[in-house]
């Protein structure tokens, strides 16, 4: 790449033209396997044209050219728009917030509060969670400083590869077919387990200190994830390493995600509604709100918490737990008014591992709800078809 291109814009007067469909999406919440390295410096003619497009693409450019209208690309479907809570609607009100769970109470309470979450919810807080406050202040404080201070031509050297959907590093785009709507969202994606997917190379240099919060940040959403699991576990009298046991080691990713303002966020999504493929994701907010969680038919906005770690619970937990836990079903709306960032870290299975309902929760009574399924084949399908809501998780349901 050459770090003195500086045309980020062939037509201000029509961003939309700018937008290249040809550029491979990459999956956020998607996170995968496949470690990449930085683009080197001192690209051919060919390559620096990708990268001077990748640039145009990039959502916080088009903010920053000050456009007043949404290019055509990140325009949702009508039934997909945010949705406005009905004030005239006769049901009671949909609550304020997902449920909140000190982990510092006794373990029976614990077990209960989590249990009760994982069935009406799959989304809670945790406070009294064990990871230091001050490393949570500091992951939202590199991944600011690399979105919001750090040059394109510096922040470009750590895109994505193009030729996956499941690289490391610097992108905007979801999905891998061309005519998906685009997300309203920048996001930096880092693989951190197994430690031999970890190489702190890949990710970005300044502000100094950048590597080794996320390394430091990982290390310790890793524990928490174990804990939280073996929680859930118990919550259903199962063996305290049952649902664990069955993800087996974590393949995890932490995705810092960067939504700049928008021109018309009653138009856009800065994530499309979908449930996380993997086994369990942890996530953490700035204190600008955006993350929806679905709940009985209405989207929740969930209310910033400055030292609580949001739990989602994601497809193949719902599996092994043979439906009587449910995965999440989200999406992050935009505002016209503030940039908003959130860290999500994706504990996964790996992808040779077959994932079925728990042999303790199946009987002649319980009959399995779900096929098993290899782990590799359901990225695959939610990479391929896109996340529509459940959809992926539904195709696995057994006729009654």
């Amino acid at each position: 790449m050459n770090p003195t291109f500086i045309q980020p814009f062939p037509s201000l007067t029509n961003p939309s033209a700018a937008l290249s469909p040809s550029i491979p999406l990459h999956v956020v919440s998607s996170r995968r396997r496949r470690s990449t390295s930085c683009r080197p410096v001192g690209l051919s003619d060919k390559k620096q044209t990708e990268e001077n497009m990748e640039a145009i693409t990039r959502v916080q450019r088009l903010t920053e050219a000050g456009i007043r209208q949404v290019p055509p690309q990140y325009i949702q479907p009508l039934d997909q728009r945010p949705i406005k809570p009905k004030s005239e609607s006769p049901s009671p009100s949909p609550p304020n917030n997902i449920p909140l769970i000190d982990l510092s109470k006794q373990s029976e309470s614990i077990r209960c509060e989590i249990g009760r979450a994982c069935r009406e919810w799959g989304a809670f807080h945790v406070i009294n969670h064990g990871v230091p406050l001050e490393l949570l202040h500091q992951i939202r404080s590199v991944g600011k400083s690399f979105f919001e201070q750090c040059p394109m031509p510096e922040k470009l050297k750590y895109s994505c590869d193009s030729s996956s959907a499941a690289s490391e590093g610097y992108g905007s785009k979801m999905l891998a077919n061309d005519d998906s709507v685009l997300d309203w969202r920048d996001y930096f994606d880092h693989h951190t387990f197994p430690l031999s997917r970890r190489n702190p190379s890949n990710w970005p240099e300044s502000p100094p200190n950048y590597r080794r919060v996320v390394a430091d940040y990982s290390d310790k959403m890793e524990a928490l994830a174990v804990k939280i699991l073996k929680n859930m576990s118990e919550s259903l009298g199962l063996a305290p390493s049952c649902i664990k046991d069955a993800v087996g080691d974590f393949y995890q990713n932490i995705t810092i995600s960067y939504y700049p303002p928008c021109p018309q966020p009653e138009l856009t999504l800065g994530l499309q509604s979908h449930s996380d493929m993997g086994a369990l994701t942890l996530l953490i907010q700035d204190d600008v709100e955006g993350l929806q969680v679905l709940k009985d038919g209405d989207w929740i906005t969930v209310q910033p918490l400055a030292d609580a770690i949001v739990v989602l619970l994601a497809d193949q937990t719902q599996i092994i737990t043979n439906g009587e836990y449910i995965s999440s079903q989200h999406q992050a709306i935009t505002n016209a008014s503030k940039a908003r960032l959130s860290v999500a870290t994706f504990h996964d299975p790996a992808k040779t591992v077959k994932i079925s309902p728990a042999s303790e929760l199946v009987s002649k009574a319980s009959p399995p709800r779900y096929r098993g399924v290899v782990y590799k084949d359901y990225v695959s399908s939610w990479y391929t078809k896109g996340p529509d809501g459940k959809r992926n998780l539904d195709a696995l349901l057994l006729n009654s």
